[in-house]
């Protein structure tokens, strides 16, 4: 008999202001560490109003994550200081490794005067840290749905459902990461790795997440288990499903850089104001 798992903790978006004066809702981040390890952020960049995301990131460093940005409206134009440049758009993903270190922008493009999406930050473990870096960017139409025929279609992004594998591989998380669309009254059921960290994100609509009636904007960290239950019972509902292998490691975390320690933070820092951060490939 399979334990489902319980919702743990439920978590509210608030506002902040990120990059050169873009504003957007934080799910999780800092303060949250380490509930939802590995993952150690998550923004809804979600805006009708452009001027939102206008001044986008310019140029800055990362070290020692991956970030994942899905995209649902506009696109964003990507570029960095390794040579590769790029856009994304509607439906399209980008899984960049940052690794031992890149230096790159982002910048949010409005199309017919919407822009919207995520960017859910993963950590490296210790031993892959200073990997090099790479990126994935996945287009929309190589992103495989499952539709169920019970009212449950899937995007498979990572990760494995009902015997289809997402695109984004090799991570080092071994994560699922899934966009759930539910009709009223469907069940969506998924088993998964006892000990791994697991969440949802409501993105629109409302449902049942175990016990609770969660809606729009709020995050259900499950509890362990095996397998998870989510229904839509009387609405249609959408979430962002993620799952990965916690890590369980000291983390010191600075700005756009996460490492294990102090020292490790303040060589990072040194080493990007020195022109060193980048290395040589």
């Amino acid at each position: 008999m399979p334990q489902i798992r319980e919702v743990a903790r439920v978590v509210e978006v608030r506002e902040t202001v990120e990059g050169a004066g873009v504003r957007l809702r934080r799910v999780f981040g800092h303060r949250d560490v380490p509930l939802f390890d590995p993952f150690l952020m998550l923004d809804d960049f979600r805006s009708d109003r452009p001027e939102d995301h206008l001044a986008g990131f310019p140029w800055h460093p990362h070290r020692g994550i991956e970030t994942v940005t899905i995209m649902l409206d506009g696109r964003v134009e990507h570029g960095d200081s390794i040579g590769n440049a790029g856009s994304i758009g509607a439906g399209d993903v980008q899984w960049m490794t940052a690794g031992s270190g890149i230096v790159h922008q982002e910048m949010p493009k409005p199309v017919d005067g919407k822009m919207g999406g995520f960017q859910l930050w993963v950590n490296l473990p210790r031993s892959h840290k200073m990997m090099e870096p790479r990126y994935q960017e996945i287009r929309a139409a190589d992103i495989p749905v499952v539709g169920e025929g019970t009212g449950v279609t899937v995007r498979v992004i990572a990760g494995r459902r009902e015997g289809i594998v997402g695109p984004v591989r090799e991570i080092v998380a071994e994560p699922d990461v899934f966009d759930v669309t539910m009709a009223p009254g469907a069940v969506f059921v998924h088993g998964v790795r006892p000990g791994h960290t697991v969440s949802a994100y409501i993105i629109g609509g409302s449902g049942r997440f175990g016990a609770l009636d969660l809606r729009e904007y709020q995050c259900a960290l499950f509890g362990d288990g095996d397998e998870v239950r989510i229904g839509s019972p009387l609405s249609s509902l959408r979430f962002l499903f993620f799952s990965g292998r916690p890590i369980r490691e000291p983390i010191a975390w600075s700005g756009p850089i996460v490492m294990n320690t102090r020292e490790e933070l303040e060589e990072a820092f040194r080493e990007y104001r020195e022109g060193t951060f980048v290395r040589a490939r």
